[in-house]
């Protein structure tokens, strides 16, 4: 596999083609999973927009440690005593939640709630009161418009969707939709800031062969979703983020714009049948994800474009977010690089591995052996 490194000289091209899809119209299937087990809120059969949220968790607060015993200036084992609230009970930000009043009242210490939240814990032993804030939602949304084929209890969904695919080789940011809007003539024209208009606020854009830093700063500026163009120079890139990115994986930038390179690094023709399909639905609603990884299971940006304009590709899907089982998989990982096998299960609770961490697995049938990886592990093989 080769590895993608972003070239900071402007003077050179460079190109990456690993085979990306790019299809006219194909079934895609989404598969949309919360981190951590939650809600899910449609059922099979249900149709989604890009906006519909399908799926909630709710990640414990922030817990705040107060030294209560140094406050009161009392014993740790004798904290529980001045508490004017218990375990479990509500308190507002600026409440008192322990007094201790000393020498007939001549003298009082209090201790005042830093955070609005619950009391977790009160520690006779410590002398520590522990605040846990409230629960933060995570929504996950449909981000495609399509059908749910497939509910996962308690995780997510997979969606079918029917329309335009096309892979990038590079991008930022995360997930976005709007209506495309080709601004240039041809895929060899370089966008500039001239091209982007007051109009553009939540569309997304498309140029030729590359954009330039004062066109992705008033991109950013006028509220625009996305960008795509065939390439970019790396120093353009640093000094719109204002650090310098690394490759191994993207699309959590903290820009509100996506951007979706198709050919490479420095100034790249977009490929005629990329551009030839991006100006046929010029006006689509589309959605889009700069989100890229090249290491441990390779992870393209992508541009979906729902619609039946033209006639299905018979047979084919593609499979993306996600795996099935039945699919065939490659371990990219020691101690089983280059194995080949067949998906056999896909287990919804998470497997402790040898580091100690929490991640979702695969098992994998090798040769009639079934090995349990990392998710992260595996890539998938088109047949």
């Amino acid at each position: 596999m080769t590895e993608t490194k972003i070239e900071t000289s402007v003077k050179e091209a460079h190109a990456y083609t690993p085979g990306l899809k790019v299809k006219k119209r194909v079934k895609t299937l989404k598969t949309r999973l919360l981190p951590i087990p939650g809600e899910v809120f449609v059922k099979t059969g249900d149709t989604v927009d890009y906006e519909t949220i399908i799926a909630r968790a709710s990640v414990p607060g922030t817990p705040t440690i107060i030294k209560a015993c140094q406050l009161l200036n009392v014993n740790a084992e004798d904290l529980p005593a001045f508490m004017l609230k218990k375990v479990g009970e509500k308190v507002e930000k600026g409440e008192i939640i322990a007094k201790y009043s000393p020498f007939w009242g001549l003298i009082n210490r209090t201790v005042t709630c830093p955070v609005t939240g619950v009391i977790e814990s009160i520690s006779d032993d410590t002398g520590q009161v522990i605040v846990r804030e409230p629960p933060i939602p995570v929504d996950k949304k449909a981000y495609i418009p399509g059908k749910i084929t497939e509910v996962i209890p308690q995780l997510g969904v997979v969606i079918e969707t029917d329309g335009a695919y096309i892979q990038g080789i590079f991008g930022l940011g995360g997930e976005k939709h709007g209506k495309l809007s080709l601004v240039v003539n041809s895929p060899d024209d370089i966008l500039t800031e001239k091209e982007i208009l007051q109009e553009h606020k939540g569309k997304i854009i498309v140029g030729g062969s590359m954009v330039s830093l004062n066109a992705l700063k008033k991109a950013l500026e006028l509220g625009v979703n996305g960008i795509i163009v065939g390439g970019i120079n790396g120093i353009t890139i640093n000094e719109f983020l204002g650090y310098e990115i690394g490759v191994a994986i993207t699309g959590q930038e903290d820009i509100n714009l996506t951007i979706i390179i198709t050919e490479g690094f420095g100034k790249m023709a977009m490929s005629r049948s990329d551009f030839d399909i991006l100006k046929e639905f010029d006006g689509y609603d589309a959605a889009i994800n700069g989100t890229t990884q090249i290491r441990a299971g390779v992870i393209r940006p992508e541009i979906i474009i729902p619609h039946k304009k033209f006639s299905l590709e018979s047979g084919k899907y593609i499979f993306e977010g996600g795996m099935r089982v039945g699919t065939l998989v490659r371990i990219i990982r020691e101690p089983y690089f280059g194995k080949i096998g067949i998906v056999s299960n896909l287990p919804v609770q998470l497997y402790t591995v040898e580091s100690g961490s929490s991640v979702r697995v695969v098992e994998v049938n090798v040769e009639g052996e079934n090995i349990i990886v990392p998710r992260a592990n595996v890539e998938i093989i088109e047949e």
